[in-house]
Protein backbone atom coordinates (compact mmCIF):
# COMPACT_ATOMS: atom_id res chain seq x y z
CA UNK A 1 0.00 0.00 0.00
CA UNK A 2 1.52 3.39 -1.03
CA UNK A 3 1.93 5.83 1.89
CA UNK A 4 0.18 8.60 2.20
CA UNK A 5 1.40 11.90 0.94
CA UNK A 6 -1.23 14.19 2.49
CA UNK A 7 1.43 15.26 5.38
CA UNK A 8 3.60 17.02 2.89
CA UNK A 9 1.49 19.18 1.78
CA UNK A 10 2.48 22.52 3.24
CA UNK A 11 -0.19 23.76 5.70
CA UNK A 12 -1.15 27.12 7.26
CA UNK A 13 1.19 27.94 9.75
CA UNK A 14 4.85 29.40 9.06
CA UNK A 15 5.19 32.97 7.88
CA UNK A 16 2.38 32.24 5.15
CA UNK A 17 -0.60 34.27 7.00
CA UNK A 18 -0.14 37.42 5.33
CA UNK A 19 -3.26 38.25 2.92
CA UNK A 20 -3.30 36.94 -0.38
CA UNK A 21 -1.11 34.20 0.74
CA UNK A 22 -1.05 31.04 -0.13
CA UNK A 23 -2.22 29.19 2.68
CA UNK A 24 -2.77 25.85 2.84
CA UNK A 25 -1.94 25.94 -0.70
CA UNK A 26 1.08 23.07 -1.59
CA UNK A 27 4.21 24.67 -2.38
CA UNK A 28 4.47 23.10 -5.99
CA UNK A 29 0.90 24.05 -6.81
CA UNK A 30 1.66 27.79 -5.65
CA UNK A 31 3.37 27.45 -9.17
CA UNK A 32 0.62 26.25 -11.51
CA UNK A 33 -1.79 28.74 -10.19
CA UNK A 34 0.78 31.65 -10.62
CA UNK A 35 0.79 33.13 -7.07
CA UNK A 36 3.01 35.66 -6.26
CA UNK A 37 6.85 35.40 -6.29
CA UNK A 38 6.69 31.65 -8.59
CA UNK A 39 6.91 31.51 -12.03
CA UNK A 40 3.83 31.38 -14.32
CA UNK A 41 2.50 27.87 -15.92
CA UNK A 42 5.30 26.42 -18.71
CA UNK A 43 3.40 26.72 -22.42
CA UNK A 44 1.89 23.78 -23.30
CA UNK A 45 3.89 21.28 -24.66
CA UNK A 46 4.73 21.96 -28.76
CA UNK A 47 2.51 24.96 -28.23
CA UNK A 48 3.44 28.44 -28.45
CA UNK A 49 0.77 29.64 -26.39
CA UNK A 50 -0.43 29.17 -23.05
CA UNK A 51 -2.99 26.76 -22.42
CA UNK A 52 -5.15 26.50 -19.33
CA UNK A 53 -7.47 24.05 -18.17
CA UNK A 54 -10.83 25.18 -15.92
CA UNK A 55 -9.68 22.64 -12.98
CA UNK A 56 -5.54 23.77 -13.03
CA UNK A 57 -6.86 27.66 -11.69
CA UNK A 58 -9.33 25.77 -9.26
CA UNK A 59 -7.63 25.70 -5.89
CA UNK A 60 -7.91 22.36 -3.93
CA UNK A 61 -10.28 23.41 -1.80
CA UNK A 62 -13.08 24.20 -4.19
CA UNK A 63 -12.42 20.62 -5.72
CA UNK A 64 -14.88 18.52 -3.40
CA UNK A 65 -15.08 14.61 -4.62
CA UNK A 66 -18.51 13.31 -5.01
CA UNK A 67 -19.04 10.34 -3.13
CA UNK A 68 -21.13 7.63 -4.68
CA UNK A 69 -21.85 3.88 -2.89
CA UNK A 70 -20.70 0.99 -3.78
CA UNK A 71 -23.51 0.67 -6.58
CA UNK A 72 -22.50 3.38 -8.31
CA UNK A 73 -25.43 5.46 -7.21
CA UNK A 74 -24.74 8.78 -5.17
CA UNK A 75 -24.36 8.45 -1.14
CA UNK A 76 -27.13 11.53 -0.91
CA UNK A 77 -28.47 14.04 -3.55
CA UNK A 78 -29.57 16.71 -1.18
CA UNK A 79 -27.19 17.60 0.38
CA UNK A 80 -24.97 16.17 -1.84
CA UNK A 81 -22.66 13.45 -0.74
CA UNK A 82 -19.25 15.34 -1.08
CA UNK A 83 -15.74 15.15 0.91
CA UNK A 84 -13.19 17.22 0.61
CA UNK A 85 -9.98 16.76 -1.39
CA UNK A 86 -7.91 15.78 1.55
CA UNK A 87 -10.35 13.24 2.81
CA UNK A 88 -11.27 12.06 -0.53
CA UNK A 89 -7.41 11.49 -0.92
CA UNK A 90 -6.55 9.96 2.59
CA UNK A 91 -9.63 7.31 2.14
CA UNK A 92 -7.57 6.95 -1.07
CA UNK A 93 -4.52 5.71 0.15
CA UNK A 94 -7.08 3.45 2.84
CA UNK A 95 -8.03 1.39 -0.25
CA UNK A 96 -11.81 2.51 1.03
CA UNK A 97 -12.51 3.71 -2.18
CA UNK A 98 -11.94 3.73 -5.69
CA UNK A 99 -11.60 6.70 -8.17
CA UNK A 100 -13.89 7.49 -10.54
CA UNK A 101 -12.80 10.52 -11.91
CA UNK A 102 -10.25 12.95 -11.58
CA UNK A 103 -9.93 17.06 -11.73
CA UNK A 104 -6.82 18.11 -13.75
CA UNK A 105 -5.43 20.18 -10.81
CA UNK A 106 -2.65 18.07 -9.00
CA UNK A 107 -1.14 18.38 -5.59
CA UNK A 108 2.69 17.40 -4.99
CA UNK A 109 4.73 16.12 -2.33
CA UNK A 110 8.47 16.09 -2.52
CA UNK A 111 8.43 12.89 -3.92
CA UNK A 112 4.85 12.14 -5.14
CA UNK A 113 2.39 13.80 -7.44
CA UNK A 114 -1.76 12.84 -8.31
CA UNK A 115 -4.43 14.36 -9.86
CA UNK A 116 -7.46 15.00 -7.30
CA UNK A 117 -10.57 13.09 -7.31
CA UNK A 118 -13.83 13.93 -8.63
CA UNK A 119 -15.86 11.40 -8.25
CA UNK A 120 -14.63 8.51 -5.99
CA UNK A 121 -17.03 4.70 -5.37
CA UNK A 122 -16.94 3.26 -1.77
CA UNK A 123 -15.59 -0.36 -1.94
CA UNK A 124 -17.72 -1.54 0.90
CA UNK A 125 -21.83 -0.55 0.00
CA UNK A 126 -23.53 1.49 2.77
CA UNK A 127 -26.73 0.51 3.66
CA UNK A 128 -29.34 3.26 3.27
CA UNK A 129 -31.89 3.36 6.47
CA UNK A 130 -35.60 2.73 5.67
CA UNK A 131 -36.57 6.01 7.13
CA UNK A 132 -34.90 9.32 7.66
CA UNK A 133 -34.70 11.36 10.67
CA UNK A 134 -37.16 13.66 11.73
CA UNK A 135 -36.10 16.76 11.35
CA UNK A 136 -37.00 20.55 10.29
CA UNK A 137 -34.42 20.15 7.05
CA UNK A 138 -35.59 16.91 5.80
CA UNK A 139 -39.64 18.04 6.85
CA UNK A 140 -38.98 21.00 4.79
CA UNK A 141 -37.52 18.79 1.67
CA UNK A 142 -40.32 15.87 2.21
CA UNK A 143 -42.88 18.65 1.60
CA UNK A 144 -40.23 20.56 -1.20
CA UNK A 145 -39.52 23.31 0.32
CA UNK A 146 -43.43 24.87 -0.41
CA UNK A 147 -46.06 25.84 1.98
CA UNK A 148 -48.49 23.13 2.23
CA UNK A 149 -51.41 25.32 2.30
CA UNK A 150 -50.57 28.03 -0.25
CA UNK A 151 -47.55 27.63 -1.91
CA UNK A 152 -45.25 30.41 -0.20
CA UNK A 153 -41.68 29.46 -0.81
CA UNK A 154 -40.93 32.07 1.82
CA UNK A 155 -40.56 32.22 5.54
CA UNK A 156 -41.09 28.51 6.41
CA UNK A 157 -42.08 27.38 9.24
CA UNK A 158 -43.79 24.34 10.41
CA UNK A 159 -47.73 23.06 11.32
CA UNK A 160 -49.27 20.91 13.29
CA UNK A 161 -52.15 19.86 11.57
CA UNK A 162 -53.89 18.85 14.77
CA UNK A 163 -53.24 20.81 17.30
CA UNK A 164 -51.11 20.51 20.09
CA UNK A 165 -54.02 21.36 22.61
CA UNK A 166 -56.39 19.52 20.54
CA UNK A 167 -53.78 16.57 21.53
CA UNK A 168 -51.98 16.61 18.38
CA UNK A 169 -48.77 14.75 18.40
CA UNK A 170 -45.41 16.35 16.50
CA UNK A 171 -44.83 13.31 14.36
CA UNK A 172 -44.16 13.09 10.43
CA UNK A 173 -48.18 12.11 10.32
CA UNK A 174 -49.24 15.66 11.88
CA UNK A 175 -46.41 18.50 11.04
CA UNK A 176 -46.85 20.15 7.64
CA UNK A 177 -44.84 22.83 6.53
CA UNK A 178 -46.43 25.96 6.16
CA UNK A 179 -45.57 29.77 6.05
CA UNK A 180 -45.31 32.03 8.65
CA UNK A 181 -48.65 33.68 7.70
CA UNK A 182 -50.22 30.64 6.88
CA UNK A 183 -49.45 29.10 10.07
CA UNK A 184 -50.83 32.53 11.99
CA UNK A 185 -53.80 32.37 10.27
CA UNK A 186 -54.76 28.74 11.29
CA UNK A 187 -53.62 29.24 14.88
CA UNK A 188 -54.91 26.58 17.19
CA UNK A 189 -57.68 25.24 14.79
CA UNK A 190 -57.55 22.43 12.60
CA UNK A 191 -57.41 22.51 8.58
CA UNK A 192 -60.85 22.25 8.57
CA UNK A 193 -61.87 24.89 11.03
CA UNK A 194 -59.58 27.31 9.12
CA UNK A 195 -60.98 26.39 6.32
CA UNK A 196 -57.46 25.80 5.04
CA UNK A 197 -56.85 22.90 2.49
CA UNK A 198 -53.66 20.70 2.88
CA UNK A 199 -52.29 20.20 -0.95
CA UNK A 200 -50.81 16.96 0.18
CA UNK A 201 -51.81 15.43 3.83
CA UNK A 202 -48.31 14.91 5.86
CA UNK A 203 -47.10 11.22 6.11
CA UNK A 204 -43.90 9.84 6.87
CA UNK A 205 -41.19 9.53 3.79
CA UNK A 206 -38.86 6.67 3.30
CA UNK A 207 -35.40 7.43 2.46
CA UNK A 208 -35.76 7.21 -1.06
CA UNK A 209 -38.57 9.49 -1.21
CA UNK A 210 -36.53 11.94 -0.42
CA UNK A 211 -33.42 11.21 -2.11
CA UNK A 212 -36.15 11.61 -5.11
CA UNK A 213 -36.94 15.60 -3.74
CA UNK A 214 -33.85 15.96 -3.57
CA UNK A 215 -33.11 16.01 -6.89
CA UNK A 216 -35.18 18.59 -7.76
CA UNK A 217 -32.56 21.16 -5.89
CA UNK A 218 -28.94 20.70 -7.74
CA UNK A 219 -26.51 22.54 -6.07
CA UNK A 220 -25.39 25.89 -7.77
CA UNK A 221 -22.28 23.90 -9.05
CA UNK A 222 -21.91 20.47 -10.29
CA UNK A 223 -18.61 19.65 -12.10
CA UNK A 224 -18.87 18.03 -15.67
CA UNK A 225 -17.53 14.82 -14.22
CA UNK A 226 -20.41 14.41 -11.56
CA UNK A 227 -23.54 15.13 -13.81
CA UNK A 228 -23.01 11.26 -15.56
CA UNK A 229 -23.69 9.63 -11.66
CA UNK A 230 -26.21 12.41 -11.06
CA UNK A 231 -28.95 12.12 -13.40
CA UNK A 232 -27.83 8.72 -15.14
CA UNK A 233 -31.22 7.14 -14.81
CA UNK A 234 -33.58 10.25 -15.25
CA UNK A 235 -36.03 9.08 -17.87
CA UNK A 236 -35.28 10.33 -21.55
CA UNK A 237 -37.89 12.57 -23.57
CA UNK A 238 -39.28 10.94 -26.55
Amino acid sequence: MLSCPCHAFERKGGHEGAAGSAIGVPVCERKAVGWPGWSSPSRAEGSGSFMYHSDLMRHPDSCPALVLNADYTPLSYYPLSLWNWQTAIKAVFLERVDIVSQYEREVHSPSFSMKLPSVIALRQYVKQSEHPAFTRFNLFLRDRFSCQYCGSLADLTFDHVIPRAHGGRTTWENVSTACAPCNLRKGGRTPQQARMRLFESPFRPTSWQLQENGRSFPPHYLHQSWRDWLYWDIELEA
